[in-house]
């Protein structure tokens, strides 16, 4: 058998398509698909190929030259942007409004190639936007070949090395030193009360003091946090004004965090209502903990969402349900342990359209139908987005228990 020819480095002529999840657009070759980046749909581009041979189903590649440009096309404002730079970012390249367009575009094609659903999408910006920069509150650096602070190329393990990250915080702190004295990863940490710190592989993280959703979250500088200052407080209004909960009500918080979902929950369902809270990472889940302490409706659980699904402390009546899962979705078997305890609403937060998806096409063969979907762009320049989804019972209340 030949071996495969590469085709790094060659140059094509490209018609630019449509966006496609990821963070790329898509072309086609000779009857084969090309993800490029750095284009704009519509644009006509010379594109450089970054990965692929002759016998590939589909090549990756840079648009390196525009020939036909889109009116939304602009500068990057970060001079380490664009081919065979960082790959922090996917769209600097492309005007805000169009970025958010596109992010739309996303969703809406994932919803409707995976779980059957036609609906309209609106990315909203959130308070504390800045035109799409200075908003990441966490960078997680590592050291360049020079010794400087870097960030890793696009799909590369090389390292460029960077003065500034244009969407970090201007207040973040120098990882300089960290990296210096031989850290291999430093993240720098500016917490939405003005705490200020560098965590390290080589030491443990240091707990700071986040506020959000009108109160106080103790939480470890290196543990989970959304990095948008304004990210939890939309959120959290998002899943409260879908899910309305009432007093007396019973809800889990699935992938809880240090607990912010569970506490908002636990002030609207009051002393008569419960809230079970479930978080895998035990750290996290000690945080959660504090963070309740004097909510005694609140019950913190450390152990995997698909096992608490499954066991006895989920048993009983349940009214209402959030989960926040990671990139990956929460998975058909724990949404069946979800809907076996017919919740009547179902909030879904999801930082991945295609896991999002998916997981409503499991909910949809139960009977729960998405009543609402609101998106929000709480990573500007980048592919990422985050989406919550309201599902609710049939308007009869019969699920479809045996499928």
């Amino acid at each position: 058998m030949a071996t495969p020819t590469s085709l790094v480095g060659i140059e094509l002529e490209l018609d630019i398509g449509p966006v496609a999840h990821g963070g790329h657009c898509v072309a086609r070759h000779l009857g084969r698909v090309v993800f490029v980046r750095h284009a704009i749909p519509g644009e006509r581009v010379r594109a450089r190929v970054t990965e692929g041979h002759d016998d590939s189903r589909f090549l990756r590649a840079d648009a390196v030259t525009v020939l036909r440009r889109s009116a939304d096309r602009v500068e990057p404002p970060c001079p380490y942007s664009g081919p065979g730079r960082c790959g922090g970012c996917d769209f600097q390249h492309v005007s805000l409004p169009r970025q958010r367009l596109l992010l739309a575009d996303v969703v809406r094609e994932q919803l409707e190639r995976l779980a059957g659903v036609s609906w309209p999408v609106e990315v909203e910006p959130v308070p504390g936007d800045t035109g799409g920069l200075r908003w990441r509150t966490r960078v997680g650096f590592v050291a360049a070949p020079s010794g400087q602070p870097g960030l890793h190329k696009h799909r590369s393990h090389d390292i460029i090395a960077v003065d500034d990250c244009r969407i970090g915080s201007a207040s973040l702190p120098d990882v300089t030193p960290a990296l210096a004295a031989g850290a291999k990863e430093a993240q720098a940490v500016i917490s939405s009360t003005g705490e200020s710190v560098v965590v390290t592989d080589r030491a443990t993280a240091p707990v700071i003091t986040e506020a959000a959703a009108g109160r106080s979250w103790q939480v470890h500088a290196g543990d989970f946090w959304q990095v948008h200052p304004g990210a939890a407080d939309a959120l959290v209004a998002a899943v409260v004004e879908g899910v309305r909960p009432e007093s007396g009500e019973r809800c889990w918080d699935l992938y809880a965090g240090a607990g912010m979902f569970a506490g908002v929950l636990a002030e609207r369902v009051g002393g008569d209502g419960a809230v079970i809270a479930v978080e895998s990472h035990r750290r996290t889940a000690r945080s959660a903990a504090h963070n309740l302490a004097e909510m005694p409706q609140v019950r913190v659980v450390a152990e995997p969402v698909d096992r608490f699904v499954r066991s006895r402390i989920a048993q009983g009546r349940l009214d209402v349900v959030v989960l926040d899962p990671p990139r990956a979705g929460a998975g058909a078997a724990v949404v069946r342990g979800i809907v076996a305890r017919s919740p009547r609403v179902i909030a879904y937060v999801a930082c991945d359209p295609a896991a999002l998806a998916r997981d409503l096409a499991t909910l949809k063969t139960f009977g729960y139908e998405l009543v609402s979907l609101r998106a929000f762009d709480l990573f500007p320049m980048t592919a990422h987005l985050e989406c919550v989804a309201i599902c609710k019972q049939p308007s009869d209340g019969r699920l479809n228990q045996g499928r």
